[in-house]
């Protein structure tokens, strides 16, 4: 199964994201299908930069966002990810 999710990159302490498709069970900095983005928390403001044709290629390919990518995809104005986030808080019994 294929994701679309952040690979972790930088130095200590200064975090940067390479937005990547790659299988589910291929190791985080292993081997990637695709480099479609970057995203640059610690800069002032945020960085985020993206392919939104090709994220979206990918996601009609059956690919799915992991829950932190879908949640910036959709601040940054991308929708139809709202299936892929997972609510935070728990639920009553």
């Amino acid at each position: 199964m294929l994701v679309v999710r952040l690979q972790r990159t930088g130095r200590k302490n200064i975090p940067a994201y390479r937005i990547v498709v790659a299988e589910k069970s291929s190791a985080v900095k292993g081997k990637v299908k695709e480099y479609m983005g970057h995203y640059l928390p610690t800069r002032d403001p945020h960085v985020f930069e993206y392919d939104k044709e090709r994220i979206e290629h990918w996601v009609k390919q059956g690919a799915h966002p992991s829950d932190t990518l879908a949640r910036l995809l959709t601040r940054a104005g991308m929708t139809g990810l709202e299936k892929f986030t997972k609510r935070y808080t728990k639920q009553k019994k």
